[in-house]
């Protein structure tokens, strides 16, 4: 049994496609945990701001399978993958990690780079999994959010109901 953990945003009917997310990842995978959810500044682009959380699950699936499946729930909420990579979107889902394991590239690199590059990735990692230990830097995400320089981004808890 795998520990995963996976990000989501969306910029566009950011509630709604949350909801969307949340709802079938709980469908497929059954007991979910939710970070708070967060509104954070679009990056990369200018555009409407995000919303922002990570959840985590144990799955025996493995991860070419996860990633396919998270393909699919952005496609049945309608991700439009014909955009830039840095541009307004429904609903964004993310492999974040697999247990421990280190994996360059296919089908995703593991564990993801915007761990460590971004707030809005970061911080709900470190609410929900603050203890668990990066499997490349060998801090717990409670450290590595202590260390990270957020000055400049702006990362606002906000209260939404996804359940």
């Amino acid at each position: 049994m795998a520990f995963i953990s996976i990000s989501l945003g969306s910029n566009i009917n950011r509630e709604q496609n949350l909801q969307l997310a949340v709802s079938e990842l709980r469908e497929r995978y059954g007991n979910i945990t939710l970070s708070p959810v967060y509104e954070t500044a679009a990056v990369g682009f200018e555009g409407a701001d995000f919303l922002n959380l990570v959840v985590s699950l144990h799955t025996e699936r493995s991860i070419e399978r996860v990633v396919k499946e998270l393909k699919g729930i952005e496609d049945s909420i309608g991700r439009d993958r014909s955009q830039p990579k840095f541009s307004a979107r429904k609903i964004d889902l993310d492999l974040l990690t697999y247990d421990d394991q280190v994996v360059a590239s296919d089908p995703v690199p593991l564990p993801r780079d915007e761990i460590l590059k971004y707030a809005f990735v970061l911080k709900p990692m470190s609410d929900i999994m603050g203890e668990q230990i990066h499997p490349v830097v060998g801090k717990n995400y409670h450290q590595l959010w202590a260390e990270m320089s957020h000055q400049g981004e702006r990362i606002t808890r906000v209260e939404i109901d996804l359940n």
